[in-house]
């Protein structure tokens, strides 16, 4: 996940965390992840992102994995007026080891935060720097939740493991997939989304294979009259493809499960082929996972029914 501007990770990942009770003696890794933490008791691993969350709200802790050379742009961007700019007052910044790897402790508060009704909350941010990967780290806590020596063992008593197989990662993602139909997983993004190809390749460019991303959200679903506006909305919003020519559009309920299916032509912008899309929503009660598929028009036939073969076979663990 590159690191452009100091927007996209706050405003991605300054969500709400802390925490109550005694830690526990090993770490706890999120699904998927590198960076292990040692939460309270009341707190479990969170289904909408890679962290902990309380049961009953008012506190989470949130780890986002980037590149290992994200660490110097993300410390020289987050300056005392880029931060105050999203709302966070930095109180006090220090730099920290842990683990014997370069680190970066930020405390402050961040004023009327959406994600605690509009409440002013304090709030912790670790960037860790490692030679093979960046972690950054954010705790926020309500008022009175938490005292500061709790939230700061959290952030700082950080274990950072070795990296993961492409099959750990796969093994880890909250859904499995039952049939492949001939493609193979590549690479798994953010503990909840897989890619997926079929070719010899681990890189693709010009769309020289075709490629399936699954992807689970987990948020409340648009209703039933919802969908499908939703679903156009999802396929546009794919910056890569222009000109969409939509072939076919439907709703549909399979095995006691409501889908949305979108398939269509699009050209792709970097190399101005032409491209078809299909597009798989399978809404659940509390989320909906999202598969898209992209195959160069000369490659569809085929493809569209294996794309189709590998969603019916994902399973939600």
């Amino acid at each position: 996940m590159p690191v452009h501007g100091l927007r996209l990770p706050l405003a991605a990942l300054l969500v709400a965390s802390g925490l109550g009770a005694a830690l526990a003696a090993d770490p706890i890794y999120p699904s998927g992840s590198r960076f292990g933490f040692s939460p309270p008791s009341d707190m479990v691993p969170s289904r909408r992102f890679a962290g902990f969350e309380r049961e009953t709200g008012g506190a989470t802790v949130s780890v986002v994995e980037l590149p290992a050379n994200a660490f110097p742009e993300l410390v020289s961007g987050f300056t005392d007026d880029n931060l105050r700019n999203q709302g966070f007052s930095v109180l006090k910044k220090e730099p920290i080891q842990i683990g014997g790897n370069e680190a970066m402790l930020y405390t402050g508060e961040q004023q009327n935060d959406p994600a605690a009704n509009g409440q002013t909350v304090h709030k912790w941010i670790t960037v860790i720097g490692t030679p093979s990967v960046t972690g950054l780290i954010i705790a926020q806590a309500t008022p009175d939740a938490e005292t500061d020596e709790t939230m700061r063992k959290l952030v700082t008593e950080v274990v950072v493991r070795e990296p993961l197989s492409l099959s750990q990662q796969v093994d880890a993602l909250p859904f499995r997939i039952a049939d492949l139909g001939g493609f193979r997983p590549v690479r798994v993004l953010a503990g909840n989304s897989v890619l997926l190809t079929d070719g010899p390749k681990d890189q693709i460019q010009n769309l020289e294979q075709p490629i399936l991303v699954l992807a689970q959200a987990v948020q409340q679903p648009p209703t039933a009259e919802q969908r499908d506006a939703f679903a156009r909305a999802a396929l546009y919003a794919n910056q890569t493809m222009k000109d969409f020519v939509i072939e076919r559009s439907q709703a549909y309920r399979s095995n006691g499960v409501d889908w949305h299916e979108i398939v269509a032509r699009a050209t792709d912008i970097p190399t101005k082929r032409q491209v078809v899309v299909a597009q798989t929503i399978r809404f659940n009660p509390d989320g909906y996972l999202r598969a898209i598929g992209v195959v160069r028009e000369d490659q569809r036939e085929g493809t569209l029914a294996k794309f189709r073969e590998i969603v019916d076979s994902v399973q939600l663990k």
